[in-house]
């Protein structure tokens, strides 16, 4: 891991040693530690730490619909209320000291409804059922932080979710920068020095066909 500024990253629980989520734990965790952070690694059994420097917040299950006011639609799939929990209380204590925040697919959505927005519990297209992630392709909006970092251009990116967020159930606060398919596929908000999600997987530009 690297030596620099503690980035605290939010990782589903593992169960049973499952193979696929200890892999997807090591995306992260490889790409922020190669990127120089140091990396605090936690999940729905830990608390807020005192000090960190930024928030990264992962993949994984869904958002609780009842936090944002919903019952569960029949495909709405297993979630975890204590990460709910925590990564709500994290985003609270990142947005009062104005740290950065990145945002990767549940990441993308839970940080949509902390700004008070909701969720489309399902969408076709971007997932295959037990199979790879999906490519699609992004063009992040002009003047955005996002084209800041990735340019305007056009370029691929990995999709793997069946939740979503659309222009009229984004939070209040947030801009998208991405739309994909009539879908909002990246965020920000401007008033914030960094607070970026996307609804794609960054981590995994390098393997992108590991679940």
């Amino acid at each position: 891991m690297g030596t620099g500024p503690r980035v605290v990253v939010t990782l589903s629980v593992l169960v049973d040693g499952n193979d696929l989520r200890i892999r997807s734990r090591e995306h992260y965790l490889k790409a922020l530690g190669d990127a120089g952070f140091d990396v605090l690694a936690l999940d729905a059994s830990t608390g807020v730490p005192d000090d960190f420097d930024a928030l990264c917040l992962a993949g994984g299950e869904d958002v609780e619909p009842s936090r944002y006011g919903a019952v569960p639609a029949p495909q709405t799939e297993s979630a975890d209320p204590r990460r709910d929990a925590l990564e709500l209380a994290l985003i609270a204590t990142a947005r009062e000291r104005d740290l950065p925040i990145l945002g990767i697919c549940r990441g993308f959505q839970v940080l949509n409804v902390a700004y008070g927005g909701s969720l489309v519990q399902h969408v076709d297209g971007h997932r295959e059922a037990n199979g790879p992630i999906v490519v699609h392709r992004a063009a992040p909006a002009a003047g955005s932080k996002l084209a800041a970092a990735c340019g305007t251009a056009a370029f691929s990116v990995n999709a793997r979710h069946h939740q979503a967020v659309t222009d009229d159930s984004l939070g209040p606060g947030l801009v998208a920068t991405a739309h994909i398919d009539g879908l909002v596929e990246a965020v920000e908000d401007p008033a914030r020095r960094w607070v970026v999600a996307v609804q794609w997987h960054p981590e995994r530009s390098a393997d992108p066909d590991t679940s």
